[in-house]
């Protein structure tokens, strides 16, 4: 069995829920994403999040404005729409709901160690 294929899949199926947090604090930029979850040691690569943005963009979830940029190219800025902020809600209390219940799980597992 790979380990390393585990973690990773555990990480795709949290990664959703972390970008649209991250974009219900204001507008966003991809690369400050990308900065914020490395820095949360969640580390991703743009091969993986840009695909994952304009897959919620065209889900409804997203939307995007194009800022003028002093240093290069025009940058798309994200932010959630009425329809993102619904569904990070319901992700919210789904996770809410995965870690209690993992928790109850492994503390009864741990305890028997």
């Amino acid at each position: 069995m790979d380990i390393e294929n585990s973690k990773a899949q555990m990480k795709k199926g949290i990664l959703e829920y972390c970008i649209l947090s991250i974009i219900s604090r204001g507008e966003v930029y991809a690369s400050d994403i990308l900065e914020e979850m490395k820095s949360s040691s969640l580390l991703v690569v743009e091969g993986t999040i840009y695909p994952l943005l304009s897959r919620l963009k065209n889900e409804g979830l997203l939307s995007y404005n194009w800022v003028e940029s002093k240093s290069g190219p025009p940058r798309k800025y994200y932010q959630l729409t009425q329809q993102g902020i619904t569904f990070m809600n319901e992700l919210g209390l789904t996770w809410q709901e995965l870690v209690k219940a993992v928790n109850e799980l492994t503390q009864k597992t741990n305890n028997q160690i």
